[in-house]
């Protein structure tokens, strides 16, 4: 395990390079950058946005402004392939049914729970599902460990997974300037699907920290509190740079 970054700016040169830290270049490009010390040596974070990280920040900010639709065809076709992709041997009654609340969504039309996050929600729930299927089922179907008889409701928990990590990474900002948000971002120019690959780790750390704190589903907002602070802990570490690093990857399967 690496030891975690310390994200402190520093305010004079450093010895590392002969970089400067704080100046507006860096290796060239013009970006605005800031030091912060990791294994005694100080690194720089780069908070102005390469070209290939803007294209792709702008790109996952389009995903999280649309809406769910319940009258689009590709967002009904989008919630019945979530069906298929839990129940793949149940046959589903309608996008309006009884049925979606074995899924733990809150009644009967899952629409009306995707108003906190939008469509990306249900992607990113479909993602999961079909990435790393094992683990999805295991989640859906609470097979895991002991649980608790008030469990927490898994779509709605989803939904609300996304909605931390877009809060965590600040990409509701014009500008953010956190250090984790920094860190995903070279994350995603290396790989576009760095959020939905994040969101499939914070789900299976959620689920890992409810069953370690034996929790009930009043309990819910504490464990997302503990899964972020677990995220980011994990994606400041010095040898993670990428999510497949992150040591929480290794409970997907």
């Amino acid at each position: 395990m690496g030891a975690q970054r310390n994200n402190h700016r520093n305010p004079c040169n450093v010895n590392s390079h002969d970089v400067t830290c704080g100046t507006t270049t860096w290796i060239g490009k013009g970006l605005t950058c800031y030091c912060f010390k990791r294994k005694g040596v100080y690194e720089r974070i780069c908070i102005t946005l390469t070209p290939l990280q803007e294209q792709r920040l702008n790109r996952l900010k389009h995903r999280m402004k649309i809406y769910f639709d319940p009258a689009r065809s590709d967002h009904q076709e989008a919630l019945k392939a979530l069906w298929y992709a839990t129940y793949p041997d149940q046959q589903l009654h309608g996008l309006i049914s009884e049925q979606w609340k074995e899924m733990g969504w809150q009644g009967r039309d899952p629409s009306t729970d995707f108003r906190g996050a939008g469509f990306i929600s249900l992607e990113n729930l479909l993602f999961f599902a079909k990435t790393f299927s094992t683990s999805f089922q295991h989640l859906v179907k609470k097979q895991d460990g002991k649980r608790a008889t008030w469990e927490y409701p898994f779509a709605v928990a989803g939904v609300n997974i996304t909605f931390m990590l877009i809060q965590m990474l600040d990409l509701d900002a014009l500008k953010g300037r956190s250090f984790v948000r920094a860190v995903f971002l070279q994350m995603l120019s290396e790989n576009e699907w760095a959020f939905d690959l994040l969101y499939s780790v914070a789900f299976v750390v959620m689920d890992k920290q409810w069953l370690e704190k034996n929790a009930t589903y009043m309990e819910f907002n504490d464990v997302l509190k503990l899964t972020r602070a677990q995220l980011e802990k994990e994606l400041l570490m010095d040898e993670v740079l990428g999510i497949e690093d992150m040591p929480s990857f290794n409970l997907l399967c």
